[in-house]
């Protein structure tokens, strides 16, 4: 199910260059009622229509998965999260990254590749420090990359001054995502708490 929702993320929107998997799902304690975190690569200024697209292809997937468990962090309104963006860096974002400490090369090191192999290792190659904390980095294999060609919409679909918007409408179904969350301390905590780790490459972020 998540091989073939990137395949059609990466088929609808051709300025994403690398997709890896992250979170409970690449570590190995996925639950049910977990969603999958997506790591994603991006061209500079469109982070925001990646967000959108994840986000909107995600509810359009999740609605063929009503039944799906859910928590605090994957019940929405309409249908389960089952997808989410964790991670969304421009690339010139990462030459080099801003952070390169244990943390962020840990990120690194367990999220599994599933596109844009070549840009996911150029992120390596740019910030030699992160191979001080995990070596293994530099040589990771692939196993879930997605193989042989594949047809793209045109990039000229998604010009750079659409971001804008995207963003608008991003931040606009963010909040209302921890408005629904207002009687769920515990589910706000833990948004806060992930949120703290991706500082400073968080969306949305006040000021």
């Amino acid at each position: 199910m998540t091989i073939a929702f990137v395949r059609r993320l990466v088929a609808i929107a051709p300025f994403i260059r690398g997709v890896s998997i992250a979170g409970s799902l690449a570590s190995g304690g996925f639950r049910a009622s977990d969603d999958v975190d997506l790591n994603l690569i991006v061209d500079d200024g469109r982070r925001h229509l990646a967000y959108v697209a994840v986000n909107v292809l995600g509810l359009v997937h999740a609605v063929r998965h009503r039944g799906k468990p859910v928590d605090d962090l994957t019940r929405r309104p309409v249908a389960p999260r089952l997808m989410t963006a964790n991670l969304i860096l421009e690339r010139s974002q990462c030459r080099p990254l801003r952070r390169q400490d244990e943390d962020m090369a840990f990120e690194l090191l367990v999220a599994e590749p599933v596109f844009g192999l070549d840009a996911i290792r150029e992120v390596v190659d740019e910030n030699q420090a992160l191979l001080g904390h995990f070596p293994q980095l530099a040589d990771r294999a692939a196993p879930l990359l997605l193989d042989g060609p594949m047809r793209r919409a045109p990039k000229l679909l998604y010009p750079a001054l659409l971001d804008t918007p995207a963003r608008y409408l991003g931040e606009a179904a963010w909040r209302y995502m921890q408005w629904t969350r207002r009687y769920r301390p515990d589910a706000l905590a833990r948004v806060a708490y992930v949120r703290s780790t991706m500082r400073p490459y968080t969306l949305f972020d006040a000021g």
